[in-house]
This record gives C-alpha cells, sequence and structure tokens, in this order.
C-alpha cells in the first residue's frame, strides 16, 4: 500500500472522530444492523468541512476539493474497515457495498471554485466541487432512481456467482443506464453478467432548473446596466435526502459536481448538488443622510416625512408635487413586500384615463426592489406544468410571473388585457395568496393525479382604462355620491385589490407640469430637471425602501382600539338590504397593513394613532369609489385635500388631518356602540 494513501486514511479517521462524523457513522451502522435485512449497498452521508481537513493534511484537502471522487474512496476504505473491526454490521461483505456522499460545508471563497454558465471556459468535465447560485424556475417531480445494485456472473461454476463482488453504484452526472445495464462481463470468466433485481436499490431523484440572480433585472423590463450578459438556466440533480429541500421562486447558493449529461444526440451539462443553502436578502444598515436630514426636519409631525416623501417621489418619471396619493400608495406598497409566511399584502388597483403617465410610474417603482417583476403580455402569471426535457417524462412546474416576484411586486399591466379564466385565477390568489397545480397522473407516467400547492408572496399592482373600459360597455345611471363605474370589473376582484386609487386627471387635460415633463424628457432623457432628482437619487430610495420593508413593526393599543372601531362603524354604516353588509372581511387586513407599512414608511417600530388614521382615510377614500360616501365623509383625496408648496401647506394638512381625526371618532362614537376610544379631551 502507498504510504501516502495509509496517512490519508489515517487523518480521514482522525477527522472523523474530532469532528463528531465516527458517532454519527457508528448511529447509521447500528440502523442498517438492527434491520437485519442484507443490502447490495449501505449509503453513508458525511459533512466535510475543507478547512479543518486541509488543517490536518493538506493532500487529503486537495482531494476532497479537486477530487472528490478519489476522496470519498478513502473514506469507503476508512468506513469498511472501521465496520470490520468494531462488527457494526453483521451483514456487510466487500468494501464495494459501501457507498460514501461527502457533503462539504464550504468551498474557499476565490473564483476558481465559483461556477458561471455566462463566463468563459466552463470547465465542466473537471469533476470536483464548485459552488454556484441561482433562482429556482422550474421544478420536477420525485421521480426514482438506481442507487445502487448487485450483478452475478451467469457461469454456475464461477466463484463470482455470488456474493458480492460486482455491486453498481450511481456516480455524479452519470445516466440510469451508465448504472445498470445488460452488457457487463465478468472480470474472471468473460461471461454476462446478470443483474440480481432483489437487491437493487432505489433512492428519490428531482430535477431543478435554477437561473442567475441577473434574470431579474431583465424581468423588471428596464435595467439601468448597460452591459451585455448572457443568462441562461442550468439543470441540477437533487436526490435522495435533498428531494423536496428547494421551492420554486427560492434563491439558492448550491454545491456541486457538474457533468455533461447525454440525452439521445442532445447533451446538457448539469450539477449534481451535495448541499443546498437558502439564500436570504438583507437590507442596508442605513439610509442615506439626505433622508436623515428630511426625517429631523420633520420630526415635530408624525405625518409631515411620508407627505414629503410622497411629494418628491419619482421626480425622474413625473414633476414633483403631482400624483401624491398614488405615490405615497406606491411607497406604501413597496416597504409592505415580505418573504415571510402570513405576511402582510397591500395590492394596489389605479383607476385611470391617463394610462401613459402611470404606467411609466409604477413601471418606475417596480424596479426599486430586487424583486420587482413586469409580466411579460404573452406569458403566464402563475405555474404552469409541461413534460420535463430531460427525458424522464415527468412532469416540471414552471416558475411564472408571480412565482419569480417572490417578496416583491407584480406588476400585471392593464387589467382589463387579461382574459375571464386568468382574473378568475388571480382573484382566487387575491384571497389565498395560494395556486394549486394540477398534474395528470396519466399524463406524466404517475399512477394517480397530484395537486400542489405553492404560495405566491408578493403584491400585485395592475391598472383600468377608465377611457376604454367606458366604450365596452354601457354605463349606469343610479351611482351614490363618490361612486365610480367599475361594472366592467368583478365585484369579488375588485374587493381583492387592497386599495383601489383613482387619477383623476384625464389625458386630454394633463397638469400643466406633467405637460412640460414629458415635453423635457423627450428632448433630453437623461437630463436632471429637478433639483431633488439629485438631493434624492435612485440607489438612495433603493436602500431606504430596503431599510424600511425589513423593518419589525407592532401595533400600539390606541392604534389597534382606532382600527377596529371604525371597521365595526362601518360594516354597519356600509349595508344593505339584500347583500348585507358591502365591507369586506378582509378589509381589517387591509387597514393594519396600510397602518403598519406608513409606520415602515415613517422608520418607526411601533404603529401610532397617526398610522392608523392615514389607512383609513385611504381606505375610507377606496370604499368610497367601489360604493359611495358613507356616514364617515371624506374628500375626494383625503390624505392630500391640496398642494404641499411650503412649511405652511404641510402645517395646514396637519390641521386638516386632525379635523379628520376628531371626525373620525365622532364616526365611530355614533356607529361603534361598545367601542371606547381615549380623545385628546380625556
Amino acid at each position: 500500500m502507498h504510504p501516502e494513501m495509509q496517512k490519508m486514511r489515517e487523518i480521514a479517521l482522525i477527522y472523523l472522530d474530532r469532528s463528531g462524523g465516527l458517532q454519527k457513522f457508528v448511529h447509521d451502522c447500528k440502523k442498517y444492523n438492527d434491520s437485519k435485512q442484507s443490502y447490495a449497498v449501505y449509503r453513508f452521508v458525511i459533512s466535510i468541512n475543507p478547512s479543518d481537513i486541509a488543517e490536518l493534511d493538506a493532500t487529503l484537502g486537495n482531494y476532497v476539493l479537486h477530487n472528490p471522487i478519489q476522496a470519498a474512496q478513502i473514506f469507503q476504505t476508512v468506513c469498511f474497515i472501521a465496520i470490520k473491526t468494531l462488527s457494526l454490521i453483521e451483514q456487510l461483505q466487500t468494501e464495494a457495498q459501501i457507498s460514501v456522499l461527502l457533503k462539504p460545508t464550504h468551498l474557499p471563497p476565490l473564483s476558481g471554485y465559483v461556477l458561471s454558465l455566462s463566463a468563459f471556459p466552463f470547465n465542466y468535465s473537471s469533476r470536483r466541487f464548485y459552488t454556484s447560485e441561482g433562482i429556482a424556475i422550474a421544478m420536477g417531480t420525485v421521480t426514482k432512481y438506481t442507487q445502487g445494485a448487485r450483478f452475478l456472473c451467469t457461469e454456475e461454476t464461477c466463484p463470482f456467482s455470488e456474493g458480492y463482488r460486482y455491486i453498481r453504484v450511481h456516480m455524479p452526472g452519470a445516466t440510469e443506464s451508465a448504472t445498470v445495464r445488460n452488457d457487463f462481463v465478468c472480470s474472471l470468466c468473460s461471461s454476462p453478467l446478470q443483474e440480481d433485481m432483489k437487491f437493487r436499490v432505489l433512492g428519490d431523484k428531482q430535477v431543478v432548473e435554477l437561473v442567475d440572480a441577473k434574470v431579474l433585472n431583465a424581468l423588471k423590463g428596464f435595467s439601468s446596466d448597460k452591459s451585455h450578459v448572457r443568462i441562461q438556466t442550468f439543470t441540477v440533480f437533487l436526490r435522495d435526502e435533498l428531494a423536496n429541500k428547494m421551492e420554486i421562486g427560492n434563491h439558492y447558493k448550491i454545491i456541486g459536481i457538474p457533468a455533461c449529461v447525454q440525452n439521445g444526440l442532445q447533451a446538457t451539462t448539469c450539477i449534481e448538488v451535495n448541499s443546498i443553502q437558502l439564500c436570504k436578502p438583507t437590507g442596508p444598515p442605513f439610509v442615506a443622510d439626505s433622508f436623515k436630514y428630511l426625517l429631523s426636519l420633520a420630526s415635530g409631525s408624525c405625518w409631515r416625512f411620508t407627505a414629503i416623501l410622497a411629494n418628491i417621489f419619482a421626480s425622474q418619471v413625473v414633476p414633483p408635487g403631482t400624483y401624491n396619493s398614488l405615490k405615497l400608495a406606491i411607497l406604501l406598497s413597496l416597504v409592505q413586500t415580505s418573504e415571510e409566511e402570513n405576511a402582510d399584502y397591500l395590492d394596489l388597483l389605479v383607476v385611470t384615463s391617463d394610462t401613459l403617465v402611470i404606467d411609466r410610474l409604477l413601471h418606475y417603482s417596480l424596479c426599486l426592489l430586487p424583486r420587482g417583476i413586469r409580466h411579460p403580455p404573452l406569458s403566464d402569471i402563475f405555474p404552469s406544468v409541461s413534460k420535463d426535457k430531460h427525458g424522464t417524462g415527468s412532469a416540471s412546474i414552471h416558475a411564472c410571473s408571480a412565482v419569480l416576484a417572490k417578496g416583491g411586486i407584480c406588476y400585471i399591466g392593464d387589467l382589463s388585457s387579461h382574459k375571464k379564466d386568468k382574473l378568475e385565477l388571480l382573484q382566487s390568489v387575491l384571497e389565498s395568496r395560494t395556486t394549486t397545480v394540477f398534474i395528470p397522473g396519466k399524463k406524466y407516467g404517475e399512477e394517480a393525479d397530484q395537486q400542489v400547492t405553492i404560495s405566491i408572496q408578493t403584491n400585485f399592482w395592475s391598472f383600468v382604462d377608465v377611457d376604454s373600459s367606458s366604450k365596452k360597455h354601457i354605463q349606469k345611471d343610479n351611482f351614490l355620491i363618490g361612486q365610480m363605474d367599475t361594472s366592467l370589473i368583478p365585484s369579488n376582484l375588485l374587493d381583492g385589490f387592497g386599495l383601489l386609487i383613482y387619477n383623476e386627471s384625464p389625458s386630454c387635460r394633463l397638469p400643466p407640469p406633467v405637460v412640460q415633463h414629458i415635453l423635457r424628457k423627450a428632448l433630453s432623457p437623461e437630463a436632471t430637471l429637478y433639483q431633488v432628482s439629485q438631493q434624492f437619487r435612485m440607489q438612495d430610495y433603493e436602500e431606504f425602501i430596503l431599510f424600511a420593508k425589513n423593518l419589525h413593526v407592532g401595533l400600539s393599543w390606541e392604534a389597534e382600539n382606532l382600527l377596529q372601531g371604525y371597521y365595526v362603524a362601518s360594516r354597519r354604516v356600509r349595508r344593505d338590504s339584500v347583500h348585507g353588509s358591502t365591507l369586506s372581511a378582509s378589509a381589517l387586513k387591509v387597514l393594519i397593513s396600510l397602518s403598519k407599512a406608513h409606520a415602515k414608511l415613517s422608520l418607526r417600530r411601533k404603529v401610532l394613532e397617526e398610522d392608523a388614521l392615514i389607512a383609513i382615510l385611504l381606505l375610507e377614500s377606496s370604499l368610497t369609489l367601489k360604493h359611495g360616501q358613507s356616514a364617515f365623509c371624506v374628500a375626494p383625496n383625503p390624505v392630500f385635500p391640496f398642494d404641499l408648496s411650503d412649511e405652511n401647506s404641510l402645517q395646514q394638512r396637519d390641521s386638516y388631518l386632525l379635523q379628520c381625526h376628531r371626525q373620525l371618532l365622532k364616526f365611530i362614537g355614533a356607529y361603534g356602540p361598545g367601542i371606547h376610544i381615549n380623545t385628546n379631551e380625556e
């Protein structure tokens, strides 16, 4: 035996002992031994820390990183000797029955260990560990593969016609035919080998398509990066304990061995995954100094900071001081995005006749988030199913716009451009935040049909063109005060969107500042038209929103009472004799989501009464558009009743909001009996 090989085996045993791997190995052996069943292959998963291995022995560390298949053979021999020495598995006969899978905890943070399909040259034949990142964009169902098999010589007089001399195990990148075939021959007598089917070991296999996270910039429909990058999906194989460890739409960092799989005349580059790590987005630890200064200036009022933010927001697209209510709603929706389960969502539906400017504004805003997706018109909004292209014949679920926008915004454009069945599915998703994919078993080679439920964790934005919708149907005459004609949109779908915003200015009579802005931008697209665009850059807003959205806020007792009081009173006021209350059950969730969003936008961790008031005014304005005015009579534009031009106008707005607060308390006192609200007098 080569002395260097013997030394590496000793080092491997020392590492297993020090890392706790030997104790886990003994425990796994006990499970095999207790079963009293003979296996063709005994599989062991060993966690490897390359840094610790390299400190013990540089040669073995080099083997683990650059020749993992031979390193696995070293650990295979160590495991076999340990089993025989300690009598851990009585049924084990040969070393070939041991299958070892090495799982590195990490790889050196060097560019040579990073695999990128867009980089050249792409070395897929080295058969060593690489790390890669990507978003799971398609995912197949779990199927079976041959983990190991036992072969016997067909010549009865041959000593290898029994026992465990010929054991075939799956190797990274190998196809099913490489593991199990009918053309193997005996090395002793050259007779054909035949598989002993009783000892075939099956494992789970799942095919997943990953794509570089840079694709998100392309799916926004806009990118400030002028460089050209080639982006394509790459296939990864998840086997055994790693099957179903990925969720479609999530961002993962993987460690695996690249290989080239032949499928007929087509060759596909893939990665056999050894370990998976979920990549969670982290926001910046602070906001820009310009926002800090603005916050200090507006510290005298809980309403001024967000008012100024909305006033100057998106000055690259629309002039400051225009579309303030819509811009505030957009900012609230941006900071109320999360990948957490049972998160608070805030969907927006804009009713407008000025579709060009509104589309530009919404498109600009979604680009502020890492996961802002502009839905392509000819693709699916929700996941779809097709046959796996790797020859397995199984079903593959493809992530579409809503799944890729996880933790962000899915902008679906003009709502009236989507067909009825798509709108019905959208309504179902808005209500449940899940979608179900049906997989017919007969079509995809399964015994039974399957239903896969996928969570949709995104905010939806859309708009409706009132000019085009009015031409498609006859408008009703019996409108209540403040009510809009929304009969083109199904009422349940309308209620599914948390907030309905009406942009009053018709496209034929745009405000003069907007007209001037459009003309100046047409002449000089790259020009900076306003000073605030230099003081508050797009990058500053990106960092601010990422910081604000990661704040964890809680409801104060006063804010919770105010929200509940308004909700109960509104349900009693907004009733009809046929359908009962016209206020949907989800309205309270929308109120809480709006309140938390306003607190986040104000960089506070506690929801105050002032936040709850803004939420109530926004929702009441939305309800007025849907159902007409109630006893709590608010102005058409209740959050921004007049232009903000100087400090006096901000002070005037504060006085107006205080008056709205007093009016709200009277409304709750009159129509919400049993609800006790503290007033300033108390």
